[in-house]
Order: C-alpha cells, then structure tokens, then sequence
C-alpha cells in the first residue's frame, strides 16, 4: 500500500510551508551527500558517522554527540528512501501542520524525531551501524494524525493481481496497519539482537513521540479537540 494524499480540507492555513521547507532541506542534504559520495565512499562514510546517530558512539560522546539525534534526521541513504519518508511527510504532515501552525509543527517534527531516536538508542544500545533518515519523525506525524484525525480519508495506491486501484481508506486502519507491520522486527531485534537494514524501534518511538502533539497545537485546536472527546 502507497499513501497517496490526504482527502480533507486545511481549516487555517492553505498551504503546508514547513512541510514543504523540510522536503526541500532533505533534498539539499542528499544532493550534499551525493557530492560527496563523487568524492569518494571514504569521505562519504566519515560524514555518515558524524552525523548519523551510531547507539555506541552517541553513549560514548563521540561523532556528533546529542546532535546527532538531530542531524540523522535530514540525511538519508539514497532518494528511495529520501522520497518514502518525504511522501509520508507531505501526506501526513499538511493537516498536523494546520492544527499546530508552522513554527509549533516544526518544533513537533524535531520533538517526535528525537524520542524515536532515544527509544531506538535504547533498544540498540550496544550498535555502530549509523542510523540515518526522517523516517521515526514521520511516524511520529502519522501518530499525530491518527490521534487528531482517525476518520482522515487517505488516497492509498493498492494493486491486486498487478491492477492498480486507487480507494480512500480511513486513517485508522492505514496507520495501525504500518504499526502493526513494526511489532515483530522490532520484538525480533530485541530479543535476538537481529538486524534489520529498517529502524523499526525509531519508527515505534515515533509513535510515542506523537503523543507530545498536545503541546504543540494551536489553542483553538486543541479545544476543539478537548470538546470533541468530551462529547
């Protein structure tokens, strides 16, 4: 299944300017980094390092320390993983971003992003393969979504038997579907220390980061979200 867009109207703001400031970022980052990649793969891997979150070396206080919880985020290992993330992004983020307001949503992103970091340091403490990419922030927007939007209609591409359709599918079956699909790898990497070339424990620390949406909603938004579950 490939989310496509979200169906429903904007009630603040028409158009998503963080959401597309944070898209034109990565991409910038990852023609950065395919500079330097021309470079050579050794200048390339010593950047990765640095600002890529290594559990080891982040416990350690080496590379890029803390920051790197931060820095990870806008790097990404090719432009298939930069455009799944930044279409995740673009199809969650445009509604989060009209419940928080630009400046609020961006704070969210980082916020949401760094604890899908802590938690995946936590569950892979002893590792030193980097990790990289936007992906434990995106699920913290799909989280985010699912708690201020579960009814959202989400234009999903599906194809059976090689036929591709296009139908509206409410956003509770669709996020709870890729939470669902973190459950085992994750559990497996735990348990067994397997790995996975996915960050599955980030993207379910993504989803506890979504919880920190509270904070950061607009005033009105949150209101009306507070008199919603009242009701």
């Amino acid at each position: 299944m490939f989310p496509l867009n979200d169906t429903e109207p904007n009630r603040y703001i028409r158009f998503p300017y963080m959401v597309v400031a944070i898209i034109v970022l990565n991409t910038l980052v990852l023609g950065y980094e395919i500079f330097l990649l021309l470079q050579g793969d050794e200048i390339y891997m010593v950047f990765i390092h640095r600002f890529g979150v290594i559990p080891a070396a982040l416990l350690s206080q080496q590379g890029a320390g803390a920051l790197s919880v931060i820095t990870q985020m806008f790097i990404h290992a090719g432009p298939l993983h930069l455009f799944g993330n930044m279409l995740g992004l673009w199809v969650y983020g445009r509604r989060v971003e009209d419940a928080c307001g630009p400046w609020r949503f961006l704070l969210f992103y980082l916020t949401a992003g760094a604890i899908a970091e802590i938690v995946y340091n936590l569950a892979r403490a002893n590792s030193d393969i980097p990790g990289i990419g936007a992906s434990g922030a995106i699920y913290g927007v799909m989280g985010a979504y699912l708690i201020l939007y579960p009814g959202g209609r989400i234009r999903t591409l599906i194809f059976l038997w090689f036929v591709p359709i296009v139908p509206k599918i409410r956003a509770y079956w669709l996020i709870l579907y890729f939470f669902a699909l973190q459950l085992l790898p994750a559990a497996d990497t735990l348990l067994n220390d397997t790995h996975y070339g996915i960050a599955h424990w980030a993207h379910l620390g993504g989803f506890i980061g979504s919880l920190a949406i509270f904070f950061f909603l607009r005033p009105d938004a949150f209101h009306r979200y507070r008199n919603d579950m009242a009701l």
